[in-house]
C-alpha cells in the first residue's frame, strides 16, 4: 500500500507540473515586475491582480499642490528681503552723500563769482532728495540735515561755521507686500555726520 501511495503521489505531481508546463493562463507578474515602457525596460509597481496600480499621477498632482505654495512663498520672501537690503544701502549711501555736499559747502566756502556758496539745510534737503537713487520699493524717503546738533532741517546764524559738525538723517518707509505679516511697511533709518571743512 505505501508503494502504491508514493507511486500516485509521483504521478500527480508530474500531471501537476504538465498542466503548469502547457497551460493557456500564463501566471499572473509579480509585483515591481520589469515591464516595457514606451520602448524601455522601468520597474512598473504592479496590483495583486497583476495590473499596473493606480493613483501614482493622483499622488503626485497632491504633492505638488502641497510643495509648490511654500516654494513660491520662499521665492517672494526673499524677493522682499533682497529689497529690503538694497533700500537700506540706498539710504546709508544718501545720507553720507549729503554730509560730503554739507561739509564743503560752509560758511568759509568761496567761489570766483560769489564771495560764498554756502548751502542752507533746505538746500542739503534738496540736493540729497535729487541724488538719484533708483527707490525699488516704491517707499517714501524724508531728510533731516542738523548743522551744530540744532532741529531738524534749521541753520541758526554761525552753525555752518568750520569745524562744527553736520549730520544728515535719512528716513525710509519700506513697503512690504508679503501676505500674513502683522505688519505693512518698515521703518529705515541711517545717520552719516562729519565736520565742516570750509
Amino acid at each position: 500500500m505505501g508503494i502504491e501511495n508514493r507511486s500516485r503521489q509521483k504521478t500527480h505531481e508530474a500531471a501537476r507540473e504538465r498542466l503548469h508546463q502547457y497551460s493557456i493562463f500564463p501566471q499572473r507578474p509579480k509585483p515591481h515586475t520589469k515591464l516595457s515602457v514606451y520602448g524601455t525596460d522601468q520597474s512598473v509597481p504592479l496590483s495583486k491582480t497583476g495590473i499596473p496600480a493606480r493613483g501614482e499621477a493622483g499622488q503626485s498632482a497632491i504633492e505638488m499642490a502641497v510643495t509648490l505654495p511654500v516654494m513660491f512663498a520662499f521665492l517672494f520672501c526673499f524677493m522682499e528681503l533682497s529689497l529690503a537690503f538694497y533700500s537700506y544701502s540706498m539710504i546709508s549711501e544718501t545720507a553720507r552723500e549729503g554730509t560730503r555736499y554739507a561739509m564743503v559747502h560752509g560758511a568759509s566756502c568761496p567761489t570766483s563769482g560769489n564771495p560764498t556758496c554756502e548751502a542752507t539745510a533746505a538746500q542739503v534737503d534738496t540736493y540729497v532728495l535729487g541724488i538719484g537713487w533708483a527707490n525699488l520699493a516704491g517707499g517714501t524717503m524724508t531728510v533731516c540735515v542738523y548743522y551744530n546738533n540744532n532741529t531738524c532741517n534749521t541753520n541758526p546764524s554761525g552753525s555752518e561755521a568750520v569745524g562744527n559738525p553736520v549730520k544728515v538723517t535719512v528716513t525710509y518707509v519700506f513697503p512690504i507686500t508679503m501676505p500674513f505679516v502683522p505688519t505693512n511697511s518698515l521703518t529705515m533709518k541711517s545717520t552719516s555726520q562729519m565736520t565742516i571743512i570750509q
